[in-house]
């Protein structure tokens, strides 16, 4: 298991400093899912919500958070995104919507924040659209899936 990087030597937090590491090509990819019920569902697919289009939405909402980031995540790094990428994964037989999220960069540190939290803001907003039919949903398996670059390499979820 890796080190604690965010404290110094009196324990303080700290910004870590990434000056000294080597710029290569990273990418992350996390997911989740948000489970409602069948009307709902039913309702988002077809873009029947009265809100508009649903997806559409959520998947500007979370571009535009992977980009604020820096701002939301105290002591995380300012990064300059190449990519970003949300998709969905409708789950008919459990009314779910898995949102999957692809952050890449060429810099000093990893984008795993910058994923997670682009799933999270994706979710967030398709609860948003939708909880006038349902204030029940569930937001479920946050997780991240795949990380690659820098000094650790490939990473991905068993």
């Amino acid at each position: 298991m890796g080190e604690f990087t965010h404290f110094n030597g009196q324990g303080e937090a700290i910004m870590v400093d990434v000056s000294e590491k080597q710029d290569t090509v990273r990418e992350a990819m996390a997911s989740g899912r948000i489970r409602m019920s069948e009307e709902c569902y039913a309702k988002v697919k077809a873009g029947d919500m009265k809100k508009g289009d649903v997806l559409g939405v959520a998947r500007i909402a979370g571009i535009m958070g992977t980009k604020k980031t820096s701002e939301l995540i105290p002591l995380c790094h300012i990064l300059n995104l190449s990519k970003v990428e949300v998709e969905f994964i409708c789950h008919d037989e459990t009314c779910e919507i898995e949102v999957r999220c692809t952050a890449k960069t060429t810099g000093k540190t990893g984008v795993e924040m910058e994923a997670l939290t682009g799933v999270n803001v994706t979710l967030l907003t398709i609860y948003d659209m939708c909880k006038a039919v349902d204030k029940g949903m569930e937001i479920n398996e946050v997780h991240l899936l795949r990380k690659s670059g820098g000094k650790s390499g490939l990473w991905e979820r068993v």
